[in-house]
């Protein structure tokens, strides 16, 4: 949401993707009274058809896409702590983070060559750089997903569009400020874009 809100106060309009409608619509109307244009669209990350409908949607209602921001986060039930990481619960976190965002990226990026212009913003825990044994089946597969950003950066640099890694190694608590703080790392790194990646700890966003 503070994402959101940065990039909405800086001249974005806002179109916000997740399963839950009520929330959606919560969202939208929080962000109407700052001035910040934004629209619901339903879609559950882990359907590409369903996915690939709300993008459409969005581009139908807004136009090109200047930004992806892909933050998706595991309900807390399907956390599976080193030991006890199965076939199936890691290949859960794969789809989850991995394919969910290949989805993501396959719908703006064809557009965002042809104007040389755009940028993919990725958000994703600790664990992607640091091992975290109380999540092991979401390390495995957002570390793999940071492989795939840099990949991305890599291959993008030179043809106008930008793909950015941030990783919250802290803990967010309500109201704390922390969150404002990390939206507006994430515009720094998108207005200057001379890094690939930023690893949020507490002394990096100490109020």
């Amino acid at each position: 949401m503070s994402i959101a809100k940065k990039f909405g106060q800086n001249g974005f309009r806002v179109a916000l993707i997740a399963r839950n409608e009520d929330k959606l619509n919560q969202l939208v109307s929080e962000l109407e009274p700052l001035g910040i244009e934004a629209a619901p669209f339903q879609a559950d990350i882990l359907n590409k058809e369903e996915i690939g409908r709300a993008f459409a949607a969005i581009k139908e209602k807004y136009g090109f896409i200047d930004v992806l921001e892909y933050s998706p986060t595991p309900s807390i039930n399907t956390v599976a702590p080193t030991l006890e990481v199965t076939e199936e619960n890691a290949l859960y976190q794969f789809q989850f983070n991995v394919v969910g965002a290949l989805s993501s990226v396959r719908q703006v990026l064809p557009d965002m060559l042809d104007k040389q212009s755009g940028a993919l913003l990725f958000t994703t825990g600790g664990a992607a750089i640091h091992p975290v044994p109380m999540m092991g089946n979401v390390g495995i597969s957002i570390s793999g997903l940071r492989n795939y950003i840099f990949n991305l950066n890599s291959e993008l640099a030179d043809k106008g569009v930008y793909a950015g890694h941030l990783s919250i190694g802290v803990w967010m608590q309500p109201n704390s400020g922390v969150q404002d703080k990390i939206a507006d790392i994430w515009y720094d790194m998108y207005i200057k874009r001379d890094r690939v990646e930023e690893f949020i700890t507490e002394d990096r966003v100490s109020i």
